[in-house]
């Protein structure tokens, strides 16, 4: 019985949140029960192909490649159909071979790039344009023949088997048999045999498996719920019959006993299906260099143009320098890799020659001496002693890669470029997968059972923050947890069903950086599908990619190259010939910088663990930021203590040989680097740096069976070479072992450190336009966006609100550059093509005088109420001297003169007063009509909405002198602590939403706190809200005692405690003196100007003297309020004078 039927009809776990099968553990099943092959047949897709394909393989088992495809009712690209229901049909497509194969891919890709409509189809037309190589089955219930069959419609159904047995010929089109206990089937299958027997068509039997036994029905039928937003209990929902499991060949037969041709007609099938699937064998595109010229020729004639760009007189003298560039060239012509150097220059020489900005490098690539000649990377490996076999390897020849780091914002024209170049089907974007994770999944289970929110994220917090964690091994070493779990009837359903789905696929993404690029159009070898955003994606994701031969490469968004790239174009405004490139890389002030910590916003650096480390390293060269970089990470962690007390000359360095000096001398006698681990063997023992890069290869993956054989190499090449005995070569041996674990790429850490000394460089000597530049590129995260605002306060940098005056579109220095004004395109609510359109105006025609004049300065496309309100809102029309809320209550007013003169301007007419403001209307006591000024508070708040920060003041200026005084721990600082930890923070309420438990309704609440560095999420669970949750409203002042919950790169606070604050004495208002004979409007808007730059908590008033002896006081309009400290008065000193 083992071998007498083959599931046809199986959905793995990438039928998303619909199939439960993870394909380990259905081949562990099929050798179990012993069959002889077994198909996957997803739904619409072929994602899992490839690993279902090599896993059969490895099993012994012949795989059988097929897709349960969905077929429209007429054309694929009729989409009048209003319900999923009646847009498709289920058909099955099983691949016999590699023309079925490919014509498998070619339809699931027209599928969802042609047919998309509900869910991805294809027609009978396009069917039997592709049916070669193909079997095709009827389906399910959902299928079109059964579908008639259902509905009472026999002719429909006998036409429409017909019409299928014509696409594939009647030996290639069989009636799929299902029996799951259903009526419907029942019907349906004494209707299928009827018409197998007149059309003269085979029968074949299926079990539509979607989990693996018959014990997941219920963990199956909580996943279905999980996909579909329903609850268990919900009466009308989808749901499954217990039978769709892999049943074994006995259970067939058993239940299909009366038809054994269907089970028979399976191992047919089978034996018909010999799919033979190409990997290793290369499918990159051919670059076409100019006429006349080869490859080869064209490759040599960039290299040696850079070679002699990049050194000068040293590409002549310099026989090293030679000897390394035709060694690598001879590499890459013999390795056939030529083409793909010339792909790589060809787009990144695009990107530079429309001034995008590329990354220095990244990864091995940048070893690379051709690769630095092409200007693909921009770091001299030989400066920098990088190794080229760490990036190509001649003794084991396996496909470069070279990842590029490009402008964040314009990663997308590169892209586009390719595609261009190579074809719109033939580059695509890659897809990733992402699973039910440890977390998640109890989150997902606990929802659809009906657990409480709170229970449930209750025992997800218990499971531990680490990478690839599972639950049993959560449960196994939490004590907490298990009693958790183990206590209540309802938490150990939920740990079971939990437990069962953990880990299966739930979802697809696209990978960040990653691009795919064919030498055809990528559906004559693999199938494809849309993202989110309508883009072009392959349905296999990175690795089998590689293994089928494709060109990967990550086109990766760097946000830093951004930042430079802003902040070089702001210098370039006051020094028009300043570059990046040519910044000295031994500047004093940028090591100082870093030896004080100050690292926010410096690439890599910025984090709580390095700023401590930069405080101790003793940074002096950009090696130490390239050490720093590599020393950071797990594992070698543990070194840093020793590698510091070496590099102060604390403690002596010692080295097992002598030879090692020179290898590893630049660290202090530790290997941090995996280079010098092939140095290392090759100055030691005599290996090439091919055969040493294989050697730290076997030391980093920890092959018992090559180490072993490496070892009796290496003691051998030591005593041949340097005849060093049996003894020391094998305490060498374990000591390169042991820093091969630890060893990082220094061809990505001298890239990466490279940037990080651009931004550090940057910081230390154009602070203004480097924190400006920061700024720009944070404006959708508020978290970043206070970081750097406190970040430019320590620095003495005061933030400006926006002007339409003075602001560029981004943040920029202000004239004087002391300070940084808000960008217009960044106030929320604005577009920036209106922002465009008004600062092109004001550069052409001056500044605009006056809310009216601005509206009617500008097409009414750029002018309306709602930019109009946010704009003042947020300061931006202050330099009018009226009181903000005025200025609203005179919007309409303004829009009105507006449009009389466009209209004016349109009809030809010049308004004699075209320069007079509308005046507003008044009261009769002369003040202006329905207008009240608003609160500090208001204004403030408003700021903060608009702006994402508090520009002229913060609520908590009363308080800042208790809040920064050390007790309390400050928001920005939270990322930088253990899970777990026990903090007290201080700040106020700025969102607050009281919830109740499911379970028994209780009240609890969750909040946002606020201080002068940021914000944070609270959870205020029920026993603490019970004591002080009459108490918390938003703006009030809080203490909170809690503990920090850590969520991957985002923590929040679960309160244990929370206190009010008690203000301190009472601010006192500061009152400058004006003498009205050296007043003038320029200084009365510097004065304003000042103090906007310094904001504190007290109150402002101007006292007017003339020389008579008369005075008047006045309170500051707009509530400004500031901070009266040294600087501000040392500043005033001399506007006044």
């Amino acid at each position: 019985m083992a071998d007498s039927f083959v599931h046809l009809h199986l959905h793995s776990e990438y039928s998303l949140l619909d199939g439960a099968i993870r394909i380990p553990d259905l081949m562990k099943k099929a050798v179990e029960y012993g069959m002889p092959a077994v198909a996957i047949t997803d739904h619409g897709n072929m994602y899992g192909a490839v690993e279902f394909y090599q896993a059969a393989q490895k099993a012994g088992i012949k795989p059988i490649i097929g897709c349960e495809i969905y077929m429209a009712p007429g054309k694929m690209t009729d989409r009048s159909a209003t319900s999923a229901r009646d847009a498709s049909f289920h058909f099955t497509l099983l691949a016999r071979d590699i023309v079925g194969y490919s014509n498998l891919v070619r339809l699931v890709s027209a599928a969802y790039l042609d047919g998309f409509h509900y869910k991805p189809r294809i027609d009978k037309a396009l069917l039997a344009a592709h049916s070669k190589g193909l079997i095709g089955m009827s389906a399910c219930l959902k299928g079109e023949i059964n579908m008639a069959i259902q509905s009472g419609d026999l002719k429909k159904a006998e036409e429409t088997a017909g019409v299928f047995a014509d696409i594939f010929g009647p030996d290639h089109f069989y009636l799929e048999l299902h029996d799951h206990g259903l009526e419907q089937q029942h019907l349906v299958n004494g209707h299928l045999k009827k018409i197998a027997a007149k059309l003269g068509l085979p029968l074949v039997a299926a079990n539509d498996a979607h989990f693996l036994e018959r014990s997941h029905h219920e963990a199956h039928d909580v996943m279905i719920c999980i996909g579909t937003g329903s609850m268990v209990h919900d009466e009308r929902r989808m749901r499954y019959p217990t039978e769709v499991y892999f049943k074994s060949p006995a259970e067939m037969g058993a239940l299909f006993s009366d038809c054994s041709e269907a089970l028979t007609n399976t191992l047919l099938i089978s034996e018909m299906c010999d799919l033979k699937l190409d990997f290793g064998v290369s499918k990159y595109p051919a670059y076409e260099p100019p006429s006349g010229k080869t490859r080869e020729e064209y490759l040599r004639e960039l290299c040696y143009e850079g070679f002699r760009n990049r050194f000068g007189e040293r590409a002549e003298s310099d026989a090293e320098l030679r000897n390394r560039l035709d060694y690598e060239l001879s590499v890459i012509e013999k390795t056939g890799f030529t083409s793909y150097f010339l792909i790589v220059w060809d787009f990144i020489h695009f990107a530079k020659s429309h001034g995008i900005p590329v990354g220095p490098g990244r990864g091995s690539a940048a070893g690379s001496l051709i690769a630095y000649v092409l200007a693909i990377t921009d770091l001299d490996p030989l400066r920098f002693g990088l190794i080229f076999e760490r990036f190509l390897n001649p003794e084991r020849v396996s496909p470069p890669d070279i990842d590029v780091d490009f402008c964040q914002n314009r990663r997308g024209e590169v892209i586009e470029y390719v595609r261009q170049k190579y074809g719109e089907r033939a580059v695509s974007q890659i897809i990733t997968f992402g699973t039910l994770g440890a977390k998640s999944v109890v989150r997902d289970v606990g929802r659809v059972i009906g657990l409480s929110y709170s229970d449930a994220d209750r025992i997800a917090k218990m499971i531990p923050n680490e990478l690839g964690i599972t639950l049993k091994a959560a449960y196994d070493k939490n004590p907490e947890l298990k009693q958790a779990v183990d206590g209540e009837e309802t938490t150990q359903q939920l740990w079971s069903f939990a437990t069962v789905l953990e880990g299966l696929t739930r979802n697809t993404g696209i990978h960040a950086a990653g691009v795919v690029i064919g030498d055809r159009s990528l559906d004559e070898y693999i199938p494809l599908c849309r993202g989110n955003d309508d883009e072009v994606v392959t349905q296999y994701a990175m690795g089998p990619l590689t293994e089928l031969g494709m060109l990967k490469m990550d086109f990766l968004g760097l946000k830093t190259l951004t930042v430079l790239d802003d902040a070089a174009a702001l210098i370039r405004q006051r020094e028009p010939h300043f570059s990046l490139e040519e910044i000295p890389l031994k500047d004093r002030a940028t090591f100082d910088l870093l030896n004080r910590g100050e690292t926010v916003g410096v690439f890599q650096l910025e984090s709580g663990g390095m700023v401590n480390l930069c405080k101790q390293f003793d940074i002096n060269s950009l090696d130490d930021i390239i050490a720093l970089v590599a020393l950071y990470r797990p594992g070698p962690m543990e070194l840093i203590p020793d590698y510091i007390k070496r590099k102060k000359g604390l403690t002596k360095i010692k080295y097992e040989h002598p030879l090692l000096k020179e290898v590893c001398a630049d660290t202090y006698g530790i290997m941090i680097y995996q280079e010098q681990v092939q140095r290392a063997a090759n100055v030691l023992a005599g290996y090439t740096l091919g055969q040493a890069d294989l050697l730290r290869r076997a030391m980093g993956k920890k092959d018992k069976q090559k180490m072993a054989k490496e070892r009796v190499n290496f003691i051998e090449g030591c005593k041949r070479v340097n005849d060093i005995d049996e003894k020391k070569a094998n305490a060498i041996f374990d000591l390169l072992e042991k820093f091969a674990g630890y060893g990082f790429n220094k061809s990505h850490s001298a890239a990466y450190g490279l940037i990080s000394y651009q931004t550090a460089y940057l910081k230390a000597n154009y602070p203004v336009e480097f924190m400006a530049g920061l700024l720009s590129n944070e404006v959708n995260n508020t978290d970043k966006i206070s970081v750097f605002v406190a970040e430019c306060q320590r620095m003495g940098i005061p933030i400006l609100p926006p002007d339409v005056n003075r602001s560029g579109l981004k943040f920029v220095p202000e004239t004087s550059r002391k300070g940084i004004r808000y960008g217009l395109a960044a106030v929320k609510n604005i577009g920036e093509a209106s922002m465009a359109a008004a600062i092109k105006e004001r550069e052409r025609s001056g500044p605009f005088k006056s809310l009216d004049d601005y509206c009617g300065r500008l097409d009414s496309r750029s002018v309306n109420r709602k930019s109009l309100e946010s704009l003042i809102r947020a300061g931006a029309f202050d330099f009018t001297g009226q009181d903000r809320a005025l200025l609203f209550s005179q919007i309409d007013q303004a829009l009105a003169a507006g449009a009389s003169i466009q209209k004016d301007r349109l009809t030809g007419q010049v308004s004699l007063f075209g320069d007079l403001e509308v005046a507003p209307a008044r009261k009769k006591n002369g003040q202006p009509a329905d207008f009240t000024p608003w609160t500090l508070s208001e204004k403030l708040a408003y700021e903060k909405e608009l702006l994402g920060f508090y520009v002229t003041g913060h609520p908590l200026d009363a308080y800042r002198d208790l809040i920064e005084g050390g007790k309390y721990t400050a928001v920005s600082e939270l990322i930088n602590l253990e899970d777990r930890s026990s903090v007290k923070v201080a700040g106020s309420i700025a969102t607050l939403e009281k919830k109740f438990t499911r379970k028994d309704g209780k009240a609890f609440a969750v909040m946002t706190l606020e201080d002068f560095t940021g914000s944070v999420e609270v959870l205020v669970w029920a026993d603490v809200f019970a004591k002080s949750g009459r108490d918390l409203e938003v703006a009030k002042i809080v203490t909170v005692s809690a503990k920090i919950e850590r969520r991957d790169e985002t923590v929040r606070l679960i309160a244990s405690e929370i206190g009010s604050v008690t203000r301190g004495k009472k601010v006192a208002a500061l009152t400058i003196d004006i003498p009205i004979e050296r007043t003038s409007e320029d200084k009365l808007l510097a004065l304003r100007e000042l103090v906007m730059q310094h904001p504190g908590p007290q109150p402002l008033f101007l006292r007017f003297r003339s020389h008579d002896g008369q005075e008047l006081k006045v309170r500051a309009n707009n509530g400004y309020s500031v901070r009266d400290d040294a600087d501000f008065r040392e500043k005033l000193a001399e506007l006044l004078s």
